[in-house]
């Protein structure tokens, strides 16, 4: 006998939303509501960057985002090592941009 699950969630994933958005930036900004992350593809050379996608989100998920982030990172540096970041001066390196709405 099989049990039928009840309330059971769908997820559909669309074939252009599947090929997914590379992004080497995340640029983080909150207010008391809401939490919004703007995911930027900067090249190298190329002194403008573009916002590809941007997510905003509550407060109570952007927590739950962040736990989510901490506890897959713990498994894949448990499964492949540790992740090192390029450090300068003790703080990892960020790249300076201006941020034009």
């Amino acid at each position: 006998m099989i049990e039928k699950k009840e309330n059971q969630l769908q997820i559909e994933l669309k074939e252009d939303v599947a090929e997914g958005i590379y992004s080497n930036l995340a640029i983080i900004a909150h207010s008391t509501s809401e939490f919004v992350i703007d995911f930027v593809r900067m090249m190298p050379g190329v002194t403008k960057a573009q916002v590809k996608s941007r997510i905003v989100m509550t407060p109570e998920h952007a927590k739950r985002l962040a736990m989510a982030l901490q506890d897959n990172l713990m498994r894949y540096e448990a499964q492949f090592g540790e992740i090192r970041l390029p450090e300068r001066g003790g703080q990892a390196q960020m790249p300076t941009f201006k941020v034009e709405a």
